[in-house]
């Protein structure tokens, strides 16, 4: 394995990071985060035009770059750093990889070019709080199955149901990212009358009848939210019905994991940039905090964790696109070093930090936010240790 990144790599975080210092500074990301949209199309578009970001991951014969998981990451990287509200994570990292592996021929051709492009948003809509447990990361259903936690029937979740030879949804999502500004919608849903009747993915238009969606007020402000009312609403279903959905589910959560694990690094690296610089002028006692030794030590802890976290989601993000299944545990690492660096930079701000006023609340909010999504830290490394068999007894 060689470690260093190549010159494209390097190109990719550089570019990124320079259209973002200009284009989603505090005021721009506040400014974003109360539109209705939750972020700014113009912004959206400049990364898809000039960076062709939508597409990074995707083969070129659809009109994306083709490049891999790794260079996907390292622009999430760049997005946690700026905390950069946009459609990113919910159509090109969840929904976008999900279209590449089922889709059929014909529904690839149609809609991956316009996801390249920018042109066309998804989201992926699991019923439930348990995005976490659908993707793999934290876990699944005692029996072995891995469809309980869609629902169905009288267990709630959303029903398909074959009518006019099509299909119909009814049911309701709750937390779906994105979900209402998404042009397109990839919905999970049961496909018989009981809770383990089998799950089957499906197509449905941002503007279909009976859909009704509702922007839910979010801990994180920059990762908008929403809850998706289905009654009797027309969809397609992804692929040809033969596919094993939660298998690829579970593919799609490592690597949707590598890439949360760099987002959060890059967060977690610039709240300690912001708060090794304010230590150095804030004065107390007529000299800058930063000059005291236990301030010091706190903020050399939070810099080795962060480091040691950066590692694991490089790691990650190689291992990934190689087939290995590293994600859930780099991003717990990844995930602890933000909250911690969040919070040291909230006590050593002191009075500002806990103003709405500051920036370094949405840093913590982000690293809770992620938890309550994707975690908790504890939940993904016991899953992990499950996985690789670590406390099962040899015999």
């Amino acid at each position: 394995m060689d470690a260093r990144f190549t010159a494209e790599q390097d190109e990719i975080r550089r570019t990124l990071r320079e259209l973002l210092h200009k284009r989603c500074g505090p005021e721009e990301l506040r400014a974003a985060v109360d539109t209705p949209a939750g972020h700014d199309p113009a912004l959206w578009t400049a990364l898809a035009e000039q960076l062709g970001l939508p597409g990074l991951a995707l083969p070129e014969g659809y009109g994306g770059a083709g490049c891999s998981v790794t260079e996907l990451a390292l622009a999430c990287e760049e997005t946690g750093r700026a905390l950069a509200p946009s459609p990113l994570l919910a159509t090109a990292v969840l929904t976008a990889p999900l279209l590449l592996a089922l889709g059929t021929d014909a529904q690839r051709a149609d809609l991956l070019p316009r996801i390249a492009s920018g042109a066309l948003t998804a989201a992926l809509a699991v019923p439930g709080p348990a995005l976490a447990t659908a993707l793999g990361l934290t876990g699944h259903d005692p029996s072995g199955e891995w469809g309980e936690w869609a629902g169905g029937g009288r267990a709630g979740g959303v029903q398909a149901r074959q009518a006019d030879g099509g299909w119909r949804l009814y049911g309701q999502v709750d937390q779906v990212l994105d979900g209402h500004s998404a042009r397109l919608l990839v919905v999970a849903a049961h496909t018989g009358g009981f809770a383990r009747s089998r799950v089957l993915l499906f197509l449905v238009r941002g503007d279909a009848a009976g859909l009704t969606r509702v922007r839910q007020t979010a801990l994180d402000a920059t990762r908008a939210q929403a809850r998706l009312q289905l009654r009797h609403v027309e969809a397609g279903l992804l692929g040809r019905g033969g596919d094993d959905v939660l298998a690829a589910l579970a593919r799609l959560g490592d690597t949707a994991a590598a890439c949360l694990a760099a987002e959060a690094v890059g967060a977690a690296g610039r709240v300690l940039e912001r708060t090794v610089e304010y230590v150095g002028q804030r004065e107390q006692f007529g000299r800058p905090i930063g000059s005291f030794q236990a301030v010091k030590h706190r903020l050399a802890d939070v810099y080795v964790q962060v480091q040691a976290a950066r590692s694991a989601a490089y790691y990650a993000g190689w291992a990934t696109a190689q087939g290995e299944r590293v994600g859930g545990l780099a991003l717990a690492q990844a995930l602890q070093a933000l909250r911690g660096a969040a919070a040291e930079g909230i006590q050593s701000h002191g009075g500002i930090g806990v103003t709405w006023e500051h920036d370094v609340h949405l840093y913590f909010k982000r690293a809770a936010g992620d938890e309550l999504l994707f975690g908790p830290v504890h939940r993904l490394r016991a899953h992990a240790a499950d996985l690789a068999h670590v406390f099962e007894e040899a015999g």
